[in-house]
């Protein structure tokens, strides 16, 4: 286990990026169709195709799940990601049906972190999202600042991509992929501590633990500036054969991961987005209690993967950019499992 989303057989990350523009693009490829739902609990979602997955609607499997940044710019990389998935449809026909590549996507508010935004007519999002459609592989893939995370923020440090996973006791695989850049903070007050602290592993995220007290200072709001719009958006999976209705709620709990690692979290101007995505290889036997244990390990992936995702970021040398928690805190080494590069 490599303590990521690819610990899951059948799914694929890659990324791409674009360090004058301070932005980039995640995408997620499934081998196959995939049931998928999502929650959308912030106040300013930007998404493409996410009425796709509405329960009341008649398609439940998507091919793949994109993040990136640009806000709605960026839901442009979803046209790259189709463009790569008709060229891979073109080179393996199915006689008598037409295939159409069936995406859906989450953006995040990058677009006040000093990068080159003028890009003329059309924005760098389609081939961005060509290019980490292209770049998606099997087992270990980069987190921190890194595609959809490059140029991502937090109320008080550096966000990125992160990500998480674990075995139910049943023996599902649940794991989280996500894009931090929340309005709120990861970490508690001015210090290093994270809020996730108490579903951490093996110091995946440096292992400091909480604070000894939680001072009035330390629960003060945080939060970045008025002009400055935010969102963490992600995807959570299970190996565990779900209907769309399940695989929504196990989107909803991941939310309440969200909730635990981020403070404050679904604020109004965040647009904090989660997939929900089941490939149906091991059959769920055990009911609602084993159903309920699918949705407890949602959000303790997603905690742990959003403060994985501060704790990776990197300090790229640009003017103005905010400080890693490596930068603020020293480093204290980088986990096993860890990767801050591919």
């Amino acid at each position: 286990m490599l303590n990521l989303l690819t610990d899951i057989p059948g799914i694929r990350v890659g990324h791409a990026d674009d360090p004058a523009l301070r932005s980039g693009v995640t995408v997620v490829l499934f081998d196959h169709p995939m049931i998928a739902a999502a929650s959308l609990l912030g106040g300013a979602p930007a998404s493409r195709e996410a009425a796709l997955l509405d329960l009341d609607m008649t398609v439940e499997h998507v091919q793949a799940v994109v993040l990136s940044g640009g806000s709605t710019y960026g839901l442009d990389a979803t046209s790259g990601v189709q463009a790569a998935l008709r060229e891979d449809f073109a080179a393996d026909p199915v006689p008598g049906v037409i295939r159409v590549p069936l995406v859906v996507q989450a953006s995040l508010f990058d677009l006040a972190n000093g990068g080159d935004k003028e890009w003329g007519r059309y924005s760098p999002y389609t081939r961005l999202g060509y290019d980490a459609a292209r770049a998606a592989e099997a087992g270990r893939f980069g987190l921190g600042s890194v595609g959809a995370g490059l140029g991502a923020t937090t109320a008080t440090l550096k966000g990125g991509i992160g990500s998480a996973s674990m075995t139910t006791p049943e023996g599902h695989r649940v794991a989280a992929l996500v894009a931090v850049n929340a309005v709120g903070s990861a970490t508690v007050g001015d210090g290093p501590h994270f809020w996730s602290a108490p579903f951490e592993r093996d110091s995946e995220f440096g292992g400091r633990g909480l604070p000894a007290a939680f001072t009035d200072d330390a629960l003060q709001l945080r939060v970045k500036p008025v002009a400055v719009w935010g969102t963490t958006i992600g995807i959570v999976a299970t190996d565990a054969s779900l209907t769309a209705k399940q695989a929504r709620r196990l989107a909803i709990l991941a939310q309440d991961g969200v909730a635990r690692a981020v403070l404050p979290a679904h604020l109004p101007r965040d647009g904090d987005t989660v997939f929900g995505v089941s490939t149906g290889a091991r059959a769920l036997g055990g009911g609602d209690a084993e159903l309920s244990g699918l949705c407890l390990a949602a959000t303790l992936v997603m905690a742990r993967a959003i403060a994985r995702g501060v704790f990776e970021a990197r300090s790229q040398g640009w003017p103005g950019e905010q400080p890693c928690w490596h930068s603020r805190f020293g480093n204290a080494g980088t986990a096993s499992g860890a990767s801050h590069d591919p």
